[in-house]
């Protein structure tokens, strides 16, 4: 039987960070307007971060099952690929975490629509159902979309727009179209982050029939592919500052800028895409710091 320590390395940890960015985004800018609630707070980060462990567990899942954690594979160990883990106690903590993250999702729809809008607490609710769905579906079955380039689309949506957009509208109710311009941000980062372990596991997914967009576009494009995804987030974010600017602490993410612009250098001179797995590390926690700072930004 799994122990603790293994069931911890399986969620893999180090990915939590970049998880919960959006929702420390959208948050931060519902303080801005004086509509913060602890509670929605602490739910939306519980169901955030349920949902970050599920893709994992079923990422660790779909890509055994397919084969694809192979030999070949140049990241660290899985838990199913190691053997300290059966695939039935992966397929059950996929089971539990999934029940888990949904019960976590409807109290957190209830208390933030309660009675005042069954609409849009039956939005959220199809948004809460269809991001269980798609954090299972990216490596898992037959049509996983992660086997067929779609991982991009997927996480620029629900770690960006429905993550930032999404936790903004629980607070305020209120649609606000420059919020999508940080919701874009995360989005853009997030799923530059994909597309390097993408870039990593190129050779090992093309041989194993994952058709990544990195598969898809080949090396070369791949990297000017990351380039756009970084410019664009740095472009978004500006453009919100240029809208809703209130003072210079507003500006205080632009320090975030200084890593996230050395990473990109590291990206174009880049040769063995093997060196690539300390960039995926890089890239999450400089998202968190612009988060955190642009969070900051908007309390202080």
């Amino acid at each position: 039987m799994a122990n603790l320590d293994t069931w911890l390395s399986a969620a893999r940890l180090r990915t939590l960070p970049l998880s919960i960015s959006g929702i420390l985004v959208g948050s931060s800018i519902a303080v801005a307007q004086n509509e913060f609630n602890s509670v929605i707070f602490a739910l939306a980060l519980a169901t955030t971060l349920g949902l970050q462990i599920l893709s994992n567990f079923a990422n660790d899942y779909g890509d055994f099952v397919k084969g694809t954690d192979n030999e070949d594979r140049v990241g660290p160990l899985r838990a199913l690929q190691s053997g300290m883990m059966t695939r039935k106690e992966m397929f059950w903590g996929m089971i539990v975490t999934g029940i888990i993250t949904f019960l976590f999702a409807v109290t957190l729809i209830y208390l933030a629509f309660g009675t005042r809008s069954l609409f849009y607490g039956l939005v959220f609710l199809v948004l809460g159902i269809g991001a269980i769905a798609a954090a299972v579906k990216y490596t898992v079955g037959d049509s996983a979309y992660g086997y067929r380039g779609l991982g991009d689309v997927f996480v620029f949506v629900f770690f960006g727009l429905v993550a930032v957009y999404g936790s903004y509208f629980l607070y305020t109710m209120e649609w606000d179209w420059r919020v999508f311009l940080p919701a874009a941000t995360i989005g853009f980062l997030s799923a530059g982050v994909l597309n390097l372990n993408n870039m990593r596991d190129r050779a090992a997914d093309a041989k194993a029939g994952k058709n990544t967009l990195v598969v898809k576009l080949g090396e070369a494009q791949a990297k000017q592919y990351h380039y756009f995804l970084l410019l664009a987030a740095f472009s978004s974010m500006i453009l919100y500052s240029a809208f809703s600017f209130t003072g210079i602490d507003d500006l205080l993410y632009l320090f975030a800028f200084v890593p996230l612009l050395f990473h990109l250098k590291r990206i174009m001179e880049n040769k063995n895409p093997v060196l690539l797995d300390p960039e995926l590390k890089k890239l999450a926690l400089g998202t968190f710091l612009l988060a955190v700072l642009f969070g900051l930004g908007q309390i202080l």
